[in-house]
């Protein structure tokens, strides 16, 4: 099952969210289990990254992971602010990047790191492939 709590509500397709994850999972070898993702502001999503990560910076998204074996289980806060910048900064739509932030959160619960170059390199085809299954 997949929630969504919304600090600011954009316009999403939640049903279409949902059975794209779980293809995107089904492809990685994992089960959906309970995935929540919230959406917020920048200024909320700082106060998340230094409250729990003790990160003073702003981000596009933090993932808690709470999986058990395959069975794919966590939190997806994401700051739409981010969201939106990034999409203008990258030529690219709000919804298209949205989707981009939703998809790095859920191969972070899949096991997929983006701390060195070789993590990021995997992390953006990954990306980029699951874009494509929209």
């Amino acid at each position: 099952m997949i929630e969504f709590e919304f600090i600011e509500v954009p316009e999403i397709n939640l049903d279409y969210i949902q059975e794209w994850f779980i293809k995107v999972l089904e492809n990685e070898g994992k089960t959906l289990s309970n995935i929540t993702v919230v959406l917020g502001t920048d200024d909320w999503l700082l106060e998340q990254n230094k409250s729990f990560l003790k990160h003073d910076y702003y981000t596009d998204i933090i993932t808690f992971d709470y999986c058990e074996m395959d069975f794919i289980s966590g939190d997806l806060l994401i700051s739409i602010d981010r969201v939106n910048d990034n999409a203008k900064t990258y030529n690219v739509s709000r919804e298209t990047e949205l989707n981009r932030v939703l998809v790095h959160g859920l191969l972070h619960l899949c096991g997929y790191g983006d701390k060195t170059e070789k993590e990021i390199e995997i992390m953006r085809k990954k990306e980029d492939y699951y874009l494509t299954l929209l």
